[in-house]
């Protein structure tokens, strides 16, 4: 999937269409599949079908969700591209009111509270603001149906984040600011004020006092994310741009020199086939995102504006590599990071 630097702002009909065309290969394709549900008993043996008859595709519940996003999003902006008709066709098979409200009630059970948490909930809460976004006559009926879920992602964010004593800190799935910033971007789309003032106390008391981040410790072999930057671009949102610009300078004081660590150079993936270590070449996707959103807060003037951008173009192109690559290890859900990168929350 060759895109030119400067793509790295907008998504362009073309790509659009290519990540659609992604998508849509895994869209219903139950198998190979990786679940996570918790067994109570033997007849909780099912196959993810019939677990979850929505989002059971693309190997693994949060990558169906955010597989669904990718294709809501690339809709709802280029409504006239080749597959739209394909995509309307896939999602009206995916969002019909037994088969989201069965989503629904997966959660209610004890057992199941934390499928997922918060990593899965994002997505869901992400997808839930693309559909409320969309002015189309389907897209508001799908949003209807969707409601049970998004209330219930609400009703456990706001039990859970409570309960959370101290951040989880790592580059993969259980990281927390990602989901607070998604969860925060929700809630402010929403006009959920409990939502909204719960993340922004949680984000505050976890990350308001962080100094001089250990850059050299990342990234690890697994990640795709960037425990460092999620948290910088969680707490863009949380402070004025004025704390923002003096809390950063804290957080990480070489960045106007390019003094980073290992931040600002894209990641190579050794093996692609592989499904833990193709995990890099999104991080290099996240990487590009949380850059541009740090950016996005600080003056034209700024020279740490000047090199993160200049990184996230250098990790946008590295990403990219391994975006469509034919391993669905890698195919099955780098489309939506690809997405996401290209695109300004």
């Amino acid at each position: 999937m060759q895109m030119m630097m400067a793509d790295i702002q907008t998504m362009n009909q073309q790509q659009a269409e290519h990540v659609s065309k992604m998508a849509l290969a895994g869209l219903h394709r139950e198998y190979p599949n990786k679940p996570g549900d918790v067994l109570r008993s033997a007849q909780d043996v099912k196959t993810p079908r019939l677990l979850h008859p929505v989002f059971y595709g693309h190997f693994d519940w949060h990558s169906s969700v955010h597989g669904h996003w990718t294709l809501v999003r690339s809709l709802r902006l280029f409504p006239q591209q080749e597959k739209a008709e394909e995509i309307r066709k896939a999602l009206e098979k995916s969002f019909t009111r037994e088969n989201l409200q069965a989503e629904a009630d997966y959660f209610s059970i004890s057992d199941n509270a934390s499928f997922e948490r918060m990593y899965g909930w994002a997505w869901a809460l992400r997808l839930a603001m693309e559909l409320r976004s969309w002015d189309d006559v389907d897209g508001k009926r799908w949003s209807e149906y969707y409601a049970p879920l998004e209330q219930k992602i609400v009703s456990l964010s706001l039990a859970y984040l409570p309960k959370l004593d101290w951040p989880v800190r790592c580059g993969f799935h259980p990281e927390s600011s990602f989901a607070m910033s998604q969860s925060l971007d929700y809630a402010r789309f929403v006009k959920n004020t409990d939502l909204e003032k719960l993340v922004v106390q949680t984000a505050r008391k976890f990350y308001q006092s962080d100094r001089d981040y250990p850059v050299r410790y990342e990234p690890s072999g697994n990640d795709f994310f960037s425990p460092c930057l999620n948290v910088a671009d969680l707490m863009r949102r949380v402070l004025t741009a004025q704390e923002f610009s003096l809390w950063l300078d804290s957080y990480l004081p070489g960045l106007a020199k390019k003094d980073a660590g290992n931040l600002l150079k894209p990641v190579v993936v050794s093996d692609p086939k592989d499904g833990h270590l193709i995990h890099l070449a999104g991080l290099n996707l996240s990487r590009c995102w949380t850059m541009k959103g740090i950016a996005s807060e600080l003056p034209d003037a700024d020279p740490r504006r000047v090199v993160l951008l200049a990184s996230a173009a250098e990790h946008f192109q590295a990403g990219m590599v391994y975006v469509d690559s034919g391993n669905y290890e890698g195919d099955h859900w780098l489309g939506s990071f690809a997405v996401y990168a290209l695109a300004s929350f």
